[in-house]
C-alpha cells in the first residue's frame, strides 16, 4: 500500500463512477484518473457550464487513451435536498461507485442552505448523507458497489457537538468545518456498520487529501467570500501545499482497493501530503459508534431520507 499509485487502478471498464465536487481540485483529478482506467464517470456539480467545461477537459486530456471511459455531467447541488433527490431520480442503471467529495470551507460568516441547515453541515454532511440514501438502489444494482466520503485532518477539531448541526448561535467557521469533516467519518463508518448488518455488499471507507492547492480556499462560498483572497491565495496555495493530483491519490486508494473500515491519506508531513497513500489517524470521536449512530438518527430527521435495506 505505501507505493500504491495510479499505475494500480486496474481496468475499470464497466464499472460506473458518480463524483461529486468534480469540475475541480481533488474530484476533478479523481474523476479523469478514474475514465482513463475505463470507468463511466459522471461529474456531478453546482455549475453546470462549469462542468461541462471540466468535461472537456477531460475528454481532450484522455483522447487517444486506449480503453478510456465516456464522462458525463449532472447538475448537483448538494445545499439543496430538491436538487439532491432529483439527480437521484434521474440515476438509471446501477451505480458502481459514489465519491462524495464536494463541500464547502470555513464562510466566514454564518449562512445556511436553501433547507436552513448551516452551509458547511448541510453541503459537506447532511447533502452527501441524502445523495447517499436516496442512491441506496442503484448503488445495492451494482454488483459491488462502493462509497468513498472525503473528509480532511480538520476533523481532529471536530467536538461532539456535532450532532448540533452548527447551529447560528456561537458560530465559529473552523469549529463548524471541523464538525463537518467529523460528521463525515462519522457516517462513512456507520454506514459500512449498517451494511453489513443487512447483509448488503456495500463498501463504505473515507479519504482525505492531506493540505492540497485546490478551488476550496478560493470559493465564493467560503473565504473566497473575503475581498482579495481569491486574487492572492492561488498563487500562495500553489507554492506552500502540493497538487490536486496528489491529494487525488488517497482518495482514488479509497475508490478502488481499500477494505473497511480504514481511513486512508497521505503519509508525508503529518499527512499533509504525499507521493502515496496509507493509514491515516483518526481522533477518538471519529471511532466513536454510539454518536456515529446519533449522528445517523439526527441526519434521518434533518433530512427525511431514510436508507431501505430491505
Amino acid at each position: 500500500m505505501s507505493r500504491w499509485t495510479t499505475d494500480d487502478l486496474g481496468d475499470l471498464t464497466g464499472r460506473r463512477a458518480l463524483v461529486t465536487g468534480a469540475n475541480s481540485g481533488i474530484g476533478l483529478h479523481t474523476a479523469q484518473e478514474l475514465a482513463r482506467h475505463g470507468a463511466e464517470v459522471t461529474l456531478a456539480v453546482r455549475d453546470a457550464a462549469k462542468g461541462e467545461s471540466a468535461a472537456d477537459g477531460v475528454r481532450s486530456a484522455l483522447a487517444g487513451a486506449q480503453g478510456a471511459g465516456e464522462v458525463r455531467v449532472a447538475a448537483l447541488d448538494l445545499a439543496s435536498l430538491d436538487s439532491v433527490e432529483k439527480l437521484a431520480a434521474d440515476w438509471q442503471g446501477p451505480l458502481d461507485l459514489l465519491v462524495n467529495n464536494a463541500g464547502v470551507m470555513t464562510p466566514p460568516r454564518y449562512q445556511e442552505t436553501s433547507d436552513g441547515f448551516e452551509l458547511q453541515f448541510g453541503t459537506n454532511h447532511l447533502g452527501h448523507f441524502a445523495l447517499t440514501g436516496w442512491l441506496l438502489g442503484a448503488l445495492r444494482a451494482a454488483a459491488s458497489a462502493r462509497v468513498v466520503t472525503v473528509s480532511s485532518i480538520a476533523h481532529h477539531g471536530g467536538r461532539p457537538d456535532v450532532l448540533a448541526g452548527n447551529p447560528r448561535a456561537g458560530y465559529n467557521a473552523s469549529r463548524a468545518y471541523s464538525n463537518s469533516k467529523l460528521a463525515n467519518l462519522l457516517f462513512a463508518a456507520e454506514l459500512q456498520r449498517r451494511a453489513r448488518a443487512a447483509g448488503v455488499p456495500l463498501t463504505s471507507v473515507a479519504a482525505h487529501p492531506g493540505v492540497s492547492a485546490t478551488n476550496l480556499v478560493t470559493s465564493e462560498q467560503g473565504l473566497g467570500s473575503i475581498p482579495g483572497v481569491r486574487i492572492v491565495a492561488p498563487l500562495f496555495l500553489k507554492l506552500a501545499f502540493q497538487s490536486p493530483r496528489a491529494g487525488a491519490l488517497p482518495v482514488l486508494y479509497a475508490a478502488t482497493v481499500a477494505d473497511p473500515p480504514p481511513y486512508t491519506g497521505p503519509q508525508g508531513l503529518r499527512e499533509s501530503r504525499g507521493k502515496h497513500p496509507g493509514p491515516a489517524r483518526l481522533q477518538p470521536l471519529a471511532r466513536d459508534e454510539e454518536l456515529a449512530a446519533q449522528l445517523w438518527q439526527v441526519s434521518e430527521e434533518r433530512t427525511g431520507v431514510r436508507f431501505d435495506w430491505a
